[in-house]
């Protein structure tokens, strides 16, 4: 009896061993292949870093096998020197198809305020290197890159080109839509070459492996990335359209299965993809000395209640319609009251102020916070009562460009507008503007529209727009003011980091006012 239950464990053995060759000599094949440089093998995706603080940082990549494999190794480097003369922290991973071969390290023991350089190995190749940084507590100024609404399908990723040479970013500071869920031709004016894969919108976790797989294969993007620590949030698009915490306008239980179970796919391959800390919430703070403290906000998942019909919705106003949730936002209060920092940078994926588009079809947008007033009320309330000042909220989400003072209720009573914030809005990298969806429009119809929603009657606390435009927005941070400048590519038709327009407001310490830097 003991023999033969020896000979059956024996043969499981050796059929576990067959299976686990065959596994390794299958050649590992992916939709995106045809993307891929070969001069970057293994790392055909380049590197990533994240999530800086005084001490520490992410770094990832992701290592391709040849052959299925069960584990691969990646060792990696970090050091002062860009040719690794000395190496300060080094290490080794293992990562395995359950995270799509990807490879995240959180880095400890690295000191404040120092620039690093990190690479990793595989297979006897190098990764290309990369740059990052730790926060600086001690800093008097600080530099961002603000950027939100990347889609592929709509032309070249020319602004992540031109954020890559920017010089002294403390980070590039991403407000969702990194990618979108759609399939190919679908939200597109197909005017390019560069469509969708997988041909489908996006369901399951291998869907969104594959489209994270084919953004980050793009060279624009790899270089942003190898050059700057990148702070992250996702807004709709990297799970599903206008996304709430029960369901999503663009999702369809009938046709497209459980809603509980495409977005935990969609997390998990953000989690795998991009270089954000795993294990805690989303929403996060980012403490830069005395000068600014960064609080990012999610707005979609952890607390937003479905968004109202229309404003004549008798849910509009109720007290349990929320954008946060209770846990977040009491959290989000707590860290405006205890903040020591000059400046309060709110990383906010959809608009706060209160804004009338001006458009007979479409002049108040739901799925923003003006489709959550109660909230918004508190959250206004709580920084007036407590004189919290210098808080700005910077913005994506609408494709285009922004600058309010802050009052969510301009045209409420015939008293002078208090503005009690400021908000900055980032144009998208490449997604749809109002020219684009609008072709037939001539552009002076547009910048019409733009100075009729700039009137005092219809906003009198929008003090610039631009809904033409593509680029990102930096924002110059020191104790005596704010300083937001947007930059505008020149086109999205070819690879041109060119840019043909800079925009500079700035706004004083404790004004709540904007002015015009240049014309």
């Amino acid at each position: 009896m003991v023999k033969t239950l020896i000979f059956y464990i024996k043969m499981a053995l050796v059929f576990v061993l067959i299976i686990d060759c065959s596994q390794s000599n299958r050649p590992f094949i992916e939709e995106v292949d045809n993307l891929k440089v070969d001069t970057l093998a293994p790392f055909y995706h380049g590197v990533a870093s994240g999530d800086p603080l005084e001490d520490k940082v992410i770094i990832w990549t992701r290592v391709t096998p040849e052959n299925h494999e069960n584990e691969i190794s990646v060792n990696w480097q970090i050091s002062k020197f860009s040719d690794f003369r000395k190496v300060f922290k080094n290490g080794m991973f293992l990562t395995d198809a359950d995270r799509d071969y990807t490879v995240k390290v959180d880095v400890e023991g690295l000191e404040s305020g120092t620039s690093y350089f990190y690479r990793f190995e595989s297979y006897g190749k190098k990764s290309i290197t990369g740059r990052t940084k730790t926060i600086n507590s001690l800093s008097e100024s600080l530099r961002f890159a603000i950027v939100s609404c990347s889609d592929y399908q709509r032309g070249y990723f020319n602004s992540y080109s031109s954020i890559s040479e920017e010089e002294d970013l403390d980070a590039v500071i991403h407000l969702g839509d990194y990618i979108y869920e759609y399939k190919s031709r679908d939200y597109s004016n197909g005017i390019f070459d560069r469509l969708h894969l997988p041909d489908k919108e996006l369901i399951t976790l291998g869907d969104y492996r594959t489209r994270h797989s084919q953004y980050k294969l793009d060279r624009d993007l790899i270089e942003a990335h190898r050059n700057h620590p990148f702070i992250l949030i996702w807004d709709d698009h990297e799970t599903s359209n206008n996304t709430y915490k029960d369901g999503a306008e663009n999702h369809q239980e009938l046709e497209e299965g459980n809603f509980n179970e495409r977005i935990s796919a969609a997390l998990k391959a953000y989690y795998e993809w991009q270089p954000i800390r795993e294990n805690s919430k989303p929403y996060r703070n980012f403490r830069f000395g005395k000068v600014a403290d960064i609080i990012i906000l999610e707005e979609r998942l952890e607390g937003r209640t479905k968004q109202a019909v229309s404003l004549d919705d008798s849910t509009l106003f109720e007290s349990n319609r929320s954008m946060l949730g209770d846990i977040q936002l009491d959290w989000f209060l707590d860290r405006l009251s205890d903040s020591e920092s000059q400046w309060k940078i709110i990383g906010n994926q959809v608009i706060f102020s209160y804004l009338n588009y001006g458009r007979p079809d479409f002049n108040i947008n739901l799925d923003s916070w003006d489709g959550y007033p109660v909230e918004r009320q508190k959250i206004a309330d709580h920084i007036n009562s407590n004189s919290i000042k210098d808080v700005v909220f910077v913005t994506g989400d609408t494709h285009r460009s922004w600058a309010f003072e802050v009052n969510h209720i301009p045209l409420e009573s015939n008293m002078p507008i208090k503005p009690y914030a400021i908000e900055f809005g980032t144009p998208s990298i490449n997604s749809g503007n109002s020219d684009e969806w609008s072709p037939d429009i001539p552009i002076q119809k547009l910048i019409d529209h733009e100075n009729y929603i700039m009137d005092p009657t219809m906003n009198p606390h929008l003090k610039y727009t631009n809904s033409r435009d593509h680029g990102y927005m930096l924002l110059d941070i020191n104790k005596e003011k704010v300083i937001a400048t947007w930059k505008y590519v020149e086109t999205l038709i070819r690879r041109d980091k060119s840019i043909k327009e800079i925009k500079k407001i700035e706004s004083i310490s404790r004004s709540n006012k904007l002015k015009l830097v240049n014309k």
